[in-house]
């Protein structure tokens, strides 16, 4: 196993988040919301699916936010075809990653990022991760605090001064 190397936070401030709420939680579902998404050139970034006990699942993904207006009138229509509770969503989101190497395989790595963002009042929206990045979807009014807060924790202030040394 690796050691984690961080090397930086990055974030973007052109996200917008769908939720296509209440689908019916069948094999397909996921095909029938992103293929039209996909056929209309809409890039989606990342993905969550919540499976409910009441048999039901609610399907979030995010967009650029150049793309949000179309986006949600496909979502719209993709959610009467499967008889959906409906669609939600929101434009003041923005996503900000820990970028680095041996993310995923070190979960401590994440908690204090959670554990950082959470001593701060910011509540996670989204999270995803992978082996060189954990992203998380705040609310934008929170980018400059988390980042600022981030960047101190994980001492990148420290390694950057020592970079240019």
């Amino acid at each position: 196993m690796e050691d984690p190397l961080i090397s930086g936070i990055a974030f973007a401030r052109d996200e917008a988040q769908l939720t296509v709420a209440g689908v019916p939680d069948r094999p397909g579902i996921a095909a029938a919301i992103l293929g039209p998404i996909g056929e209309a050139n809409i890039e989606v970034d990342m993905i969550v699916q919540n499976v409910g006990a009441d048999g039901t699942t609610d399907f979030t993904f995010t967009v650029n936010r150049g793309e949000y207006d179309r986006a949600v009138e496909i979502a719209n229509r993709i959610a009467q075809e499967l008889n959906a509770k409906g669609v939600r969503s929101a434009l003041d989101i923005v996503k900000v990653s820990l970028v680095g190497v041996g993310m995923r395989s070190h979960a401590g790595i994440a908690a204090k990022m959670f554990k950082i963002l959470a001593e701060e009042r910011i509540n996670i929206r989204m999270i995803s991760t992978s082996e060189i990045k954990i992203s998380v979807v705040i609310e934008d009014k929170y980018l400059e605090l988390a980042v600022r807060s981030l960047h101190q924790a994980f001492e990148l202030a420290e390694l950057a001064a020592l970079a240019a040394r």
